[in-house]
């Protein structure tokens, strides 16, 4: 792919997200998703292999549906309201299905089948875009529509999402589809806070854009993309693994580093609210994910005997990438915690 035509992809991906962002009338929020989708599309599917392709036909279909279905409920509450203000969804049935296509935007349980198998299918760094950039438009449609979303349903996804993401992640050994399943179980965990408190939804996001962002930055750097690889990282490069076995914690919600900030404030929060059996499914669901990020972390940091290397060379093959992000999200994802008390 040319430098140009990757100009205009960025270019457009950028642009929509932030025409979404910062719309207030649903039409133009559509037409920054459909940007979004557009953009995207040739980025998954430039390496012209059967799987990239498979993988841009599934996103593609997956989030003309998903875009569809807004433009539907949209359309719906317009019919009864007879405004098009996105702050203005007041018909339940509107709501609903907004609450559906949102979810299908982003991977939420139940309907989340097409994440992993899409990521699987994609580079690695096409994964850190559709992990992150990419969930940024929907998460703003779903803050400035938090007030008006239901709270059942957004419950039971989040406890369907955490539940499915930590036991769908155990049996997996490639580590982009391990990764799919930490984003579906982190946006079960922001699902739940949505419409009980905001602000502690937006701090997740960043929270797991910065850890997303330096966990995929440390597969790119160690050129990880099984376990196996994972495991024969540590005699290459042994400080960069420890840093990954670290940000893989962190990723779990393992105390004291930042993961643990906000599912402890949302675990508070659920409690405060009387949602005490949902708080508990989600805190027993996190030991699942907390479990197969410690087998890949331990897998990481064993230091294999050189004649069961089977990747020969490895070190000749490092990808050279900008490491300016990756130094400036790795301490955020790491030692933010202590700052904990002055964000209650």
């Amino acid at each position: 792919m040319s430098p140009t035509t990757t100009t205009i992809l960025i270019s457009s991906l950028a642009t929509g997200t932030i025409i979404t962002a910062s719309s207030h009338h649903w039409l133009m929020a559509w037409v920054g998703l459909e940007m979004n989708t557009l953009a995207i599309i040739p980025m998954i599917s430039k390496q012209h292999h059967p799987r990239a392709t498979e993988a841009a036909t599934k996103y593609f279909l997956t989030q003309a549906a998903a875009s569809a279905t807004i433009l539907f409920s949209s359309t719906t509450n317009a019919w009864q309201t007879g405004t098009w203000d996105i702050m203005n969804m007041t018909n339940p049935t509107a709501n609903m299905l907004l609450t559906m296509a949102i979810a299908m935007k982003l991977g939420l349980a139940p309907m989340h089948f097409w994440l992993p198998e899409v990521l699987q299918g994609s580079t690695i760094e096409i994964a850190l875009i559709i992990t992150t950039w990419q969930k940024l438009a929907p998460m703003a449609l779903i803050f400035m529509t938090s007030n008006t979303l239901p709270t059942t349903a957004l419950l039971t996804m989040a406890m369907i999402s955490t539940l499915l993401g930590g036991w769908a992640g155990l049996n997996q050994t490639q580590t982009r589809k391990i990764m799919a399943y930490s984003s579906i179980a982190h946006l079960g965990w922001m699902a739940a806070i949505t419409t009980i408190m905001p602000n502690i939804l937006t701090l997740n996001l960043v929270l797991y854009l910065t850890m997303t962002t330096s966990m995929f930055y440390m597969l790119i750097l160690l050129n990880s993309k099984n376990i196996k690889d994972m495991a024969t990282s540590s005699t290459t490069s042994p400080t960069t693994t420890a840093l990954a076995m670290l940000t893989l914690l962190s990723l779990g919600g393992l105390p004291p580093l930042t993961g643990f900030m906000p599912k402890w404030l949302i675990i508070e929060e659920l409690i405060t609210q009387n949602f005490t059996i949902t708080a508990t499914i989600l805190a027993l669901s996190a030991l699942l994910s907390l479990f197969f990020y410690l087998r890949l972390s331990y897998s990481s940091t064993i230091t294999l005997a050189p004649n069961t290397t089977t990747t020969k060379h490895k070190w000749r093959f490092k990808p050279t990438i900008n490491t300016t992000l990756l130094t400036t999200t790795l301490p955020m994802s790491l030692l933010m915690l202590p700052i904990t008390p002055m964000i209650c």
